[in-house]
Parts: C-alpha cells; sequence; structure tokens
C-alpha cells in the first residue's frame, strides 16, 4: 500500500481576474475551491494512474468537512485524523500576476498529535510513506523526521518532498526518491549551477549521502533522473501552461507510484515528467487521458 500524508491541508480557493487593483474594488472573472495539500495532490494522482493508496493527515472544522466531502467525490480512500480547529483556507489569485496567499494552519493537539502517529504502527514491509508539504506550526519542526524514524523501523520505504538541511537530514535514511528542481538543488550545496553537467555532478552528491534516485526538475529545460550508477535526462513536452500548483506533486506521484510497481526508475522517471507536464497544461490535477496524451511524447536519453 502507498500511504500519503499531508499534515497542512487546505481549501485553495483559486479565483481569476484580468488585472488585480489594489485598493480598490476587485470583480472576479471565475471562482473554484479544490481540495489542496501537496500530499492529496500525489493521492489524486495515484489514484489517476490506478494505485491504490489512502491519504492520512489532518482535517477539523467546517473547512474540513469541505475537503473531506471533496475527496470522498473523488473517490480517495482518506483516513484523516480529526482535529478541534479548523483547515486552513490558501487563496491562489490569477490575474496579469499570480500571487498566493497561504495560511500558516490549525493547531493541533498532543491528543490529536497522538492519535494520527499512532496509524503508523499500521504499516507493514515495503509499505510506501510520501510526506509532502508544510509542517502546521504546532507541531515540531522534527515532526516528519520522526514519522520517517516509525517508517524505518516498520521496513517500510517512504519518498519525501522537502528541501534544504530538511532534505539533508533524511538523505542517510535512503528515501526512494528526492525531488529538488535546479534552483533548490543549488542552494542546498551553496552554489550556482549553470550547466547540465554541474546539475548532474550535485545529483550524484545527493547519492552518495543516502538518496535512492534524484529527480531534478529544470522548468522549461525538462527533468533529470540520477540513479546510483546512471543518469538521464528528458527535454520538457510541448504544452501551454495553465497551472503550477500541482505539478511537482503530480510529477513526484507519478515516479514513486511507477517505481513501487516496477523498480524501474527510467520508466518512473517517464511517468514522473509527464504526470507534472499533464498538470501543469490542466486547470486542475491532469486526469488519466492528459497523462496518456503527454507520455509520448517524454522522451528519455542517458546522459
Amino acid at each position: 500500500m502507498i500511504y500519503t500524508v499531508t499534515l497542512n491541508p487546505s481549501i485553495d480557493y483559486v479565483v481569476q481576474l484580468p488585472k488585480l487593483n489594489l485598493g480598490e474594488v476587485n470583480r472576479l472573472e471565475t471562482s473554484y475551491k479544490f481540495p489542496g495539500g501537496k500530499g492529496i495532490n500525489v493521492s489524486r494522482i495515484l489514484r489517476e494512474l490506478g494505485y491504490a493508496n489512502q491519504a492520512w493527515g489532518f482535517l477539523g472544522g467546517f473547512t474540513g468537512e469541505f475537503v473531506s466531502d471533496k475527496l470522498n467525490q473523488l473517490n480517495l480512500d482518506s483516513h484523516f485524523t480529526k482535529i478541534a480547529d479548523d483547515t486552513r483556507i490558501n487563496v491562489k489569485l490569477k490575474a496579469d500576476q499570480e500571487t498566493e496567499l497561504n495560511a500558516a494552519g490549525p493547531k493541533i493537539t498532543k491528543a490529536e498529535k497522538q492519535v494520527f502517529v499512532s496509524q503508523f504502527d499500521e504499516l507493514k514491509e515495503n509499505d510506501v510513506v510520501i510526506f509532502s508539504g508544510s509542517v502546521p506550526s504546532s507541531l515540531p519542526e522534527t515532526f516528519y523526521f520522526d514519522l520517517i524514524q516509525k517508517v524505518k523501523e516498520r521496513h517500510a520505504e517512504y519518498a519525501v518532498d522537502t528541501t534544504g538541511e530538511a532534505l539533508k537530514k533524511t538523505l542517510p535514511t535512503h528515501p526512494v526518491v528526492v525531488k529538488p528542481n535546479n534552483h533548490e538543488l543549488a542552494d542546498l550545496f551553496g552554489v550556482e549551477l549553470n550547466s547540465l553537467a554541474e546539475i548532474k555532478k550535485y545529483g550524484q552528491k545527493l547519492i552518495a549521502m543516502g538518496a535512492q534516485n534524484v529527480m531534478i526538475s529544470m522548468g522549461g529545460d525538462g527533468g533529470m533522473l540520477v540513479t546510483k550508477d546512471h543518469c538521464y535526462r528528458s527535454a520538457a513536452p510541448r504544452g501551454t501552461v495553465q497551472n503550477s500548483v500541482g505539478a511537482g506533486d503530480s510529477m513526484l506521484a507519478g515516479f514513486t507510484g511507477t517505481f513501487d510497481a516496477t523498480h524501474d526508475p527510467v520508466e518512473s522517471f517517464r511517468y514522473g515528467l509527464a504526470c507534472g507536464s499533464a498538470t501543469a497544461f490542466s486547470a486542475d490535477i491532469a486526469t488519466k487521458a492528459k497523462i496518456d496524451e503527454i507520455l509520448p511524447q517524454i522522451k528519455i536519453e542517458e546522459f
């Protein structure tokens, strides 16, 4: 089984208008409300690809009920821990520029935290847990790392979408895949990366530090995969970007779900790129049909 963890889900309130005029009344052209959260996005793509998964995390208040109802409508298998405080609302404003207003998140009590952590006792050998997104401020900064220790104790695997020192700290426990973009990779080592060869070099450093696979997104330049013995790259497929929200989550889902099923890093990379691009070219998280449309454009070569 694959489990996704979204500690700080949200209602994503997406609003569109031609231009935002600060200090004035603005009329919206369109508005949508989606269940938000990086792990939830991962679960949605896994389901599109046909991979059984459960979504874990915290939900509370009337906003949490909205998210729960939407997940049920999407037929997602969700086992969220109920909390007293309200799940947050994030505003995604699409005008002449794209702006995000993200709330900090709810207060989670010690008792609520203990109920959530007890779920990890259910893990079995070779299960996979995908950790994505921010940690509510009421939880300790080490919370992801503490959960990873529980995953390893159960002889399960995990993938993590994080950056900076938090990413470095996970590497000795051998995550299935880490997914920095080229800018995050440069920041991680305090360098400038001006060529594919340099990106490969620092991807290999993450392998040496413990990652099983390193998938690096490079925007319009496509992506790169570094493994213990090989490096692969692919150009970006053609399409019009409509939505940057969830593209990285989709990339992680495509790779991790396929790798769990096949243990083939190249095929997993191909699906990761297709899923990420399909979401970027869609108004919401990609459908299976859109992923299948993009997949033939992904041409992978050894680098």
